[in-house]
């Protein structure tokens, strides 16, 4: 793997999301937010929190990360997003995301789970005073559950799960590049939100 993202490798004005992969993730949400926040420019690095070079998913799903956390510059993103999926429970007591997300979070950036995982927002502390969803499965650890199906509450969006993916991907493009860009990339999908 390289070492990427040790500085800016586009404009400055480029956002910049990680996407943290791992063995047993649901394919559809990485793969989903990847392929929407491309669309609307967004650099876009997916990275394996352990060096491996491919992940399976729980459909046994295999495909390539760009990279691994422990050769990024952690300061370089302005989100950073966790799919779920049964391997999430491998992320809850991982030290070097513990200290991403704490950082990304004291800063203020963008910070973004799906499905389970919340629960990993959720343990370090970043849903206390927070509204957040999640998969059913997991509603029950989140400190203050909605059960909307995206929740943005300051800097920190949660999402459901698969079947509520691009509406997810559509919240973050929006918090990145505003509603204008989330419309037009929703409408060249044809997205159509539930009524």
């Amino acid at each position: 793997m390289n070492r990427i993202h040790t500085k800016r490798s586009m404009s400055e004005n480029t956002p910049h999301a990680l996407v943290i992969v791992f063995d047993g993730i649901e394919e559809i949400e990485a793969l989903t937010p990847v392929d929407i926040l491309r669309r609307a420019e967004i650099e876009v690095t997916v990275a394996t929190l352990d060096g491996q070079a491919t992940v399976t998913g729980r459909n046994q799903i295999t495909f390539a990360a760009e990279t691994s956390l422990s050769l990024l510059d952690t300061n370089s993103f302005d989100l950073v997003l966790l799919p779920g999926g049964p391997g999430v429970l491998e992320l809850l007591d991982h030290d070097s995301l513990r200290d991403l997300l704490l950082q990304q979070d004291s800063e203020g950036k963008q910070i973004a789970a799906i499905c389970a995982a919340p629960k990993v927002l959720a343990q370090h502390g970043l849903l206390s005073t927070r509204q957040a969803t999640s998969h059913i499965s997991v509603r029950k650890d989140l400190p203050n559950p909605s059960d909307a199906a995206v929740v943005a509450d300051g800097h920190i969006t949660t999402s459901q799960g698969l079947g509520t993916a691009v509406e997810f991907s559509l919240s973050l493009v929006r918090s990145l590049k505003g509603e204008d860009l989330a419309q037009q990339i929703a409408d060249s999908i044809h997205f159509s939100p539930k009524a």
